[in-house]
């Protein structure tokens, strides 16, 4: 081991009582991650010269993936230490950001795709999973025309959110990594080493904010948000669709009204499409939470009246 690596090896160790202290996943196992944060550094000489440019960012960056419940194991491709601004830092990837909003249980499932120009692709309303079709071993599938992302909440619903390739680009151009690449062709940002990467966690950070929140994946996001040059942030609240609160209660009386479970599945079905074209999810979660217990009232009022 070279005095460089021993000297930054001794700093990872160093920080043992910090990383359990903010221990978020039991199943980190402090040594294990020590050991993968050195493998990182041994492995490139330029991430190592980073390092000991700033001995602080490394013990940060390590106790940052004890916070947030990540691994740097290069088989689960979760995080990784990149050099970024004369320090290493955190990088996590779309993997590890859908790992992480499954283990928190803020989703039951979900997953994010490229869409390419030789696909089938048609987006069956926010709450369905989508049709995708392709030949995903055909050597010319064209050009990447977008991207989506689709999971499962915990009551078993599906949320999709689509993302043209415009979109992308147009958070890719206000990236400093990109900036700096364009300024400088020598400076390698991952929008060019891994764009099919980025692609999916611009897709995966823009979806998330319908997604039930958990801490450790808000803490996730927010450190992306403020330590990252990636330009991947959030839309202010402004740029959100706007909550229409008489939007969910119209619907919602309507089918409080509905007399029987026909009538409540027309009502759901019309409610469904007005709400999905103003992409109110919270109006979705209130109108669907009312169908729900108006289907089961009437399920059991027809039960009564054939038992008597």
């Amino acid at each position: 081991m070279s005095n460089d690596l021993a000297l930054v090896t001794g700093d990872i160790y160093a920080c043992r009582d910090a990383f359990l202290a903010v221990q978020a996943e039991p199943s980190l196992n402090f040594d294990r991650e020590a050991n993968f944060a050195i493998q990182i550094l041994e492995a490139n000489s330029y991430t190592l010269k980073v390092a000991l440019q700033n001995r602080q960012a490394v013990i940060d960056a390590v106790t940052n993936i004890a916070s947030i419940g990540l691994s740097l194991n290069p088989a689960k491709k979760q995080a990784y230490f990149v050099p970024r601004k004369g320090k290493i830092c955190l990088d996590i990837s779309y993997m590890g950001l859908m790992d992480l909003a499954m283990s928190t249980g803020s989703v039951r499932w979900g997953q994010a795709k490229l869409v390419y120009e030789s696909d089938v692709f048609e987006l069956n309303g926010v709450d369905q999973p989508p049709t995708h079709k392709s030949k995903p071993f055909s050597t010319d599938r064209g050009n990447v025309i977008g991207v989506y992302v689709v999971i499962k909440t915990a009551d078993g619903d599906y949320l999709t959110h689509p993302m043209s390739m415009n979109e992308v680009i147009a958070i890719r151009d206000r990236s400093e990594a990109w900036k700096a690449y364009i300024k400088d062709n020598s400076k390698l940002c991952p929008w060019v080493t891994d764009p099919g990467e980025m692609t999916k966690k611009t897709c995966v950070k823009q979806a998330y904010k319908y997604w039930p929140k958990t801490d450790r994946l808000e803490k996730a996001i927010h450190y992306l948000n403020t330590e990252s040059d990636e330009g991947l942030k959030l839309a202010s609240v402004s740029d959100q669709p706007a909550t229409d609160p008489a939007l969910a209660q119209g619907w919602s009386s309507q089918a409080k009204a509905a007399g029987t479970v026909e009538a409540l599945q027309a009502v759901w079905v019309s409610g469904l499409e007005a709400i999905k074209q103003s992409k109110d999810m919270v109006a979705y979660e209130q109108f669907k939470a009312v169908v729900n217990d108006r289907k089961t009232e009437l399920e059991q009022a027809l039960a009564k009246g054939a038992a008597a």
